[in-house]
Parts: structure tokens; C-alpha cells; sequence
């Protein structure tokens, strides 16, 4: 038995999340329909480093599975992408050690947001980029911002149907740059919770707009309660964009 670690991408407009689901479209569904095509019939299971909800993206997903068959690395790329359809890709094969787990080796992901700042909507982004018509102060974001880096219990920004009790995570970097009318938020850290990034963005993008005084988000951190902190930003604009392993 051989442990095949795939590097996928995938547009989730279309998708009912990442997590298989009965009688909905998922990426986990689409990706063990192929494999089991590929394995006359056999039923073969996927592992994802996470999931991600209806209509988030991955640009660096990472997933393994095991299998018996013998096939040339390129191969599997080849036979996989001709087996999936044109919303989801295979980026790479490796073969993984049998210790390697997609999501219990990880290390640390990196997300990005992107929010279109545009009064006219652009209907070639809406399924991928949040549209926010307010004015921001970026001065406020950035000094924001700064309150999530390193180490902290982040209950306050994780939805309330969080099932995980440790909810302390370390952000390692987080970067806010603009490109054209595209605002990006980049997250780098060590693990996120249920709708984290969301929640982050949409809580600073209020800081941004003048509802929430960028002094109060350190009070908002320490008190530990979903509801002190912002909206939860919506689906299109995340995007998991890679997964890191030692």
C-alpha cells in the first residue's frame, strides 16, 4: 500500500464545502468518485489537511490517501485531472512516508481574503471576492490588525458551533496590501478555528469603517465571547492558499 500526497486547488463557488456530504456536491465527493474510477470500483477514502465551507477556495489544499496501485508519480496527476471536473485540480504527486497525515502532520496554513472595493459591482468577481462599498481608514486595519499576532485563546473570533475546546492558535504574520481595487488580507499561523480568518476580516473591516474603535479589539480578544466581535465576512473572498509540513 502506497500513501499518495496530492496538492490541490479548487474553485468552490459550486460546491457544497469541502466534506463529503450526502446527496450534495462536495470536493471530497468529486475527488473519491475519481479515485474509486480509478480503482474499478473500490472505494478509496480522502484525507484533507481541513475542510472549508460551501463557496471557500484553495489555491494549496493538500489531501492523502492510500492505495495499492503501482503508477508513476506523473501519472497520477495525469489520470486524476482527467477523471476530475474543470473546478477542481490535482497540482502535484508525491509519495508520502506512511506516517504522513494531511492534516495531523501540519504545521501551519496561510489564508488570504480578498475584499473588492468597488461602488459598481464587477460581475466576473462575485463568486470570488467579497464587494464592500464603504469607505476605510487603513491606518485603523493595520494598528488593528497587530492585536492577533503571536499567541492567544481566540474564542472571540471562531463561530459558536466551534466543537474545539483549545482554542489558543499562534498567528504568525499577517499582511494587508492593496492591488488595484482588490484589498488582500494574508494569515499566516500555526492552526485556525471555524470561520477564524472570517471573523478576523470582517471585525477589522468594521474597525475600518469606524464601528469598532481599533483600540477595543484587544478588549474584544480577552473577553473571550463571540459576540463582542464583528460579522463573520462572507465565503467568496477565502481562499486557503497553502498548507505547511516540516
Amino acid at each position: 500500500m502506497h500513501r499518495i500526497k496530492c496538492t490541490i486547488s479548487y474553485d468552490g463557488s459550486q460546491f457544497n464545502g469541502y466534506q463529503i456530504q450526502p446527496k450534495k456536491r462536495t470536493v471530497q465527493g468529486e475527488m473519491e468518485k475519481a479515485l474509486q474510477k480509478l480503482h474499478k470500483g473500490i472505494e478509496v477514502k480522502v484525507t484533507a489537511s481541513g475542510r472549508t465551507d460551501a463557496g471557500v477556495h484553495a489555491r494549496g489544499q493538500v489531501i492523502h490517501f492510500d492505495s495499492p496501485l503501482t503508477i508513476p508519480l506523473e501519472k497520477w496527476q495525469i489520470a486524476l485531472n482527467s477523471l476530475l471536473p474543470d473546478d477542481v485540480s490535482i497540482l502535484s504527486v508525491e509519495k508520502a512516508d506512511p506516517e504522513f497525515h494531511a492534516r495531523y502532520s501540519a504545521v501551519g496554513k496561510e489564508y488570504r481574503y480578498f475584499v473588492h472595493l468597488s461602488k459598481v459591482r464587477d460581475p466576473f468577481k462575485r463568486f470570488y471576492a467579497y464587494r464592500y462599498t464603504y469607505d476605510l481608514e487603513m491606518s485603523a486595519i493595520n494598528e488593528a490588525s497587530k492585536a492577533f499576532l503571536g499567541t492567544h485563546d481566540f474564542t472571540s473570533f471562531c463561530s459558536a458551533k466551534t466543537e474545539v475546546i483549545n482554542r489558543v492558535r499562534e498567528i504568525k504574520t499577517i499582511d494587508i496590501y492593496q492591488e488595484d481595487d482588490m484589498l488582500v488580507f494574508r494569515f499566516i499561523g500555526n492552526g485556525f478555528l471555524y470561520n477564524m480568518v472570517r471573523i478576523l476580516v470582517g471585525t477589522l473591516l468594521q474597525v475600518g469603517s469606524g464601528d469598532i474603535h481599533h483600540e477595543k479589539v484587544k478588549e474584544i480578544l480577552e473577553g473571550k465571547d463571540r459576540t463582542l466581535a464583528g460579522k463573520t465576512a462572507p465565503p467568496q473572498g477565502l481562499y486557503l492558499w497553502q498548507v505547511f509540513y516540516n
